[in-house]
């Protein structure tokens, strides 16, 4: 796979996501994929799991986008710079369990690090500012 190649499926899986197109997030993904979500120390592993999760961010931001303002590659790796902007109009499943919709817009800066195998993401660590994120919903204080 080309680099060119690497950087449009690491753009088509953030552009899915965006579409709640699940079923074109998970062409992208290898039957074992593991998403580690930094932000919230969730570790995921399958791509049933993995969308699972994704859709539980749609449920609380029906309205959240990601927008690529960087992407690399180097070997098989490629690395994006995104910024999450949504509003938190719906239930948020955390570890610490539900935050109550909160109207709140927040705009969150991120890293997604994706590994492939072949042109599949076989790892992905997404990197984000949970602390900014919380305090932009008014969930702690500023």
């Amino acid at each position: 796979m080309s680099e060119q190649d690497l950087k449009q499926i690491a753009r088509g899986f953030i552009e899915a996501f965006n579409r709640s197109d699940w079923d074109g997030c998970k062409k992208t993904l290898t039957s074992n994929s593991v998403y580690d979500e930094v932000g919230t120390s969730r570790r995921i592993q399958g791509v049933n799991e993995i969308i699972s999760s994704l859709q539980g961010w749609k449920e609380a931001m029906p309205d959240v986008k990601g927008t690529v303002t960087n992407n690399i590659v180097s070997g098989n790796t490629a690395v994006l710079e995104v910024t999450w902007q949504g509003t938190h109009t719906g239930p948020l499943q955390t570890p610490s369990g539900t935050i109550e919709a909160t109207g709140k817009q927040q705009t969150t800066r991120a890293s997604f690090v994706m590994n492939f195998d072949g042109e599949k993401i076989e790892e992905s660590k997404h990197y984000f500012d949970m602390l900014s994120f919380m305090q932009q919903l008014d969930v702690l204080p500023k």
